[in-house]
């Protein structure tokens, strides 16, 4: 990966440099690797594998990739890439997170079986001091299973602890 001060793309992240980048860890982190072009242009490679339990029962005997696995993956894109090559968002600093915040738009036009290598491309563009939109086409090969449009927001990880406690059983 590029060092932190200085941006020059093509900026590959490779499995290891996203696992520093991002909270995700075992069967819900999908990215394998991220190519940035530009500060809001990423190219990600995601895949589940046939074994993973959650897509034992989606369908049994006949296994398809949840279309909200295909949401999240394209969450997970736009935040590597944002975090590895959009000097704005690294400004933030480690003290916050990028959320979800919204679905806007999703069209599924072909069933992604697991194993499959999907390559996610997504355009993002700030919105506001702390959201941004992101665009995503899902591609399994030439042809394309997805278009996605999400809006993501960079929170400061002690507020979102501070609702997760309030929340909590045990609060």
């Amino acid at each position: 990966m590029t060092a932190m001060t200085e941006l020059s793309y093509p900026i590959e992240l490779q499995h290891s440099d996203i696992l520093a980048l991002m909270p995700h860890r075992g069967d819900i982190q999908f990215v394998h690797s991220v190519r940035i072009l530009a500060h809001n242009h990423y190219i990600g490679r995601v895949r589940w594998r046939s074994d993973l339990a959650l897509l034992q029962g989606h369908f049994p005997g006949m296994p398809v990739v949840p279309g909200a696995l295909l949401v999240e993956a394209t969450a997970q894109v736009a935040g590597a890439g944002m975090l590895g090559g959009d000097p704005y968002t690294r400004s933030m600093g480690a003290d916050h997170i990028g959320m979800l915040a919204g679905i806007r738009k999703c069209s599924f036009k072909a069933p992604v079986l697991p194993d499959e290598w999907v390559e996610v491309e997504v355009r993002s563009r700030q919105m506001s001091p702390t959201a941004a939109q992101v665009l995503a086409e899902l591609r399994v090969g030439a042809e394309e299973v997805a278009s996605i449009e999400i809006l993501v927001v960079n929170l400061p990880k002690q507020d979102v602890m501070q609702q997760i406690q309030a929340r909590s059983p045990s609060a």
